[in-house]
């Protein structure tokens, strides 16, 4: 329960801030999150969490690296082409920082695996009696966080579910254009989840991709409603601001035990050089978190 010399030499500035101390380096020595992505947002975020000290940062993401990741995605090298993005992100977070833990699986998180992949207990009931299985069980405590670094709408609401169905806090980042957006939902304070948010948006994409599927036409896959990166572009910066953004409200939260953005959602535009929060709250109606979810 105590920093190691090299801890307190590695992590000294952060310790001489006004309002953090060894008692929150300590809370981030023994944190232990879930990042699903390890791309333009994954890069930066999980690179300064394991620069900052989180003691245990788990990689989940099931793509290799391209050329064209090399323009935002921070952790990686031309000589790592074709690699796995979680394995090679793991690798070299590891040769940032060895006192932390990292690890990774390769593979897409879905609903049929989102259990085994981020070692959660199977779903009962309620929430209350899967939170109190996962206490009684051998298996990996409940992360502190599950950060989203994705940028597809159906794993994002699948990591929502998650985040409601087991009591995790989400920090939901995205990033396109010159243009990004950060939240950090908290389930158990009946405060709004993703689906409170951004609902309609995802109805929307949902049907634009069945429609573009039923059509068979692989050319009008780029023009769906679901936007990305692959079919958008982005900005080197935009997805460096945003990772970070996130891990500074991530650092924030595990440290000092304070969400900056309660109830809030980031909006952030590049081009204008602006930034502004609008306030959000639970959706009664909400089939995710909602009273009668």
């Amino acid at each position: 329960m105590m920093l190691t010399d090299d801890e307190l030499m590695r992590y000294s500035r952060q310790v001489l801030l006004d309002g953090w101390d060894i008692d929150a380096q300590l809370r981030l020595k023994h944190s232990r999150i879930i990042m699903v992505g390890a791309g333009g947002l994954g890069c930066p975020a999980a690179e300064t969490l394991a620069r900052a000290g989180v003691g245990n940062i788990h990689l989940i993401d099931d793509d290799v690296i391209e050329i064209s990741n090399l323009q935002r995605q921070t952790l990686f090298l031309p000589q790592d082409l074709g690699e796995p993005k979680a394995q090679v992100a793991a690798a070299r977070l590891l040769e940032i920082n060895e006192l932390i833990t990292v690890s990774y699986e390769v593979a897409r998180v879905e609903a049929a695996n989102a259990a085994e992949l981020l070692k959660l207990p199977a779903k009962v009931e309620t929430v209350t009696q899967t939170i109190a299985s996962a206490a009684a069980s051998q298996l990996t405590p409940l992360p502190d966080l599950l950060l989203d670094c994705t940028d597809n709408f159906a794993i994002r609401e699948l990591l929502n579910r998650i985040s409601v169905v087991y009591g995790i806090p989400l920090l939901s980042a995205s990033a396109i254009g010159m243009t990004g957006q950060l939240a950090l939902y908290e389930p158990t304070l009946s405060s709004g989840c993703y689906h409170c948010v951004f609902g309609d948006s995802i109805a929307s994409a949902s049907n634009a991709a069945e429609n573009n599927s039923s059509e068979n036409n692989a050319a009008d896959n780029d023009t769906s409603a679901e936007q990305n990166c692959a079919n958008s572009g982005v900005l080197a910066s935009t997805t460096a601001i945003m990772g970070n953004l996130q891990a500074n409200a991530a650092l924030q939260y595990l440290g000092l035990q304070n969400n900056p953005l309660a109830q809030q959602l980031l909006l952030w535009d590049g081009q204008r050089m602006r930034q502004r929060n609008i306030g959000y709250r639970q959706d009664p109606a909400c089939p995710i978190c909602g009273p009668a979810a």
